[in-house]
């Protein structure tokens, strides 16, 4: 008898009132920043996402018109643009970007990013 393999991670386990996430076994897929592990991105849940995404020197100025993100830089240093206007950023520092704000991570980070509401990829905007 040949074994079973074992089962791939799960990134979501459901309680009756919550949801938890091993953010670092959930699949990285590609997003305009770098690499992004979407935590609670499943169906049903429309509150908020939980990401950890890794930024490329190439992030590409994006917003979004409903949702609002809350970084919170881990690794890395260099700048976030808002609007134009060049922040330095280093590990602690943590934005509130409200829909509208032009926004990008200028060099190579780290970050965990709340998207309220929940991440939608038909919500990201490029000019």
């Amino acid at each position: 008898m040949i074994p079973e393999p074992p089962a791939a991670p799960v990134s979501v386990h459901r309680g009756a009132r919550h949801l938890r996430t091993q953010l670092d076994e959930v699949p990285a897929v590609p997003c305009p920043c770098g690499q992004a592990r979407r935590g609670f991105a499943v169906p049903g849940n429309e509150l908020a996402t939980i990401h950890l995404v890794d930024i490329s020197a190439d992030a590409r100025t994006h917003y979004h018109r409903r949702m609002t993100e809350i970084y919170l830089i881990l690794e890395g240093e260099g700048f976030i643009e808002l609007d134009g206007e060049r922040v330095p950023a280093r590990p602690m520092l943590s934005v509130m970007i409200q829909p509208g704000c032009r926004h990008r991570l200028v060099g190579r980070f780290r970050i965990v990013n709340v998207a309220i509401p929940a991440f939608d990829p038909a919500d990201e905007w490029f000019d």
